[in-house]
């Protein structure tokens, strides 16, 4: 059985394609704000498309030494929904570019 050398030269290029456009959906993805507010808009986490915190809000009326647990309670809620987020944001971009393809690596 022959190797067909185009076809295999052929399945090298979409894969190198591949690569770039998932690169670049990755870059896009960095650059995207995702945030999250809980506790009424007592507590709001930003976070960028690459899964980082990048910033906490907190409105003054939460910040109460006797009620610690709560607000760090809160904190975690909002940092867990913006990563959330993020997440299904990214496998969402990796569906369009992959046409629902599972390809192996890639977040979904």
């Amino acid at each position: 059985m022959a190797l067909d050398l185009s076809a295999v030269g052929d399945l090298v290029r979409q894969a190198q394609e591949i690569q770039k456009k998932v690169a670049e959906r990755q870059a896009h993805l960095a650059g995207q704000t995702i945030e999250a507010v809980v506790g009424g808009g007592m507590v709001k986490v930003t976070a960028n498309g690459s899964g980082l915190l990048t910033d906490i809000r907190l409105e003054r009326e939460v910040i109460n030494p006797e009620e610690a647990d709560m607000l760090r309670d809160l904190i975690l809620a909002a940092a867990n929904e913006a990563l959330r987020k993020v997440q299904a944001l990214a496998a969402e971009e990796m569906r369009q570019l992959t046409g629902g393809l599972k390809l192996p690596g890639l977040p979904y």
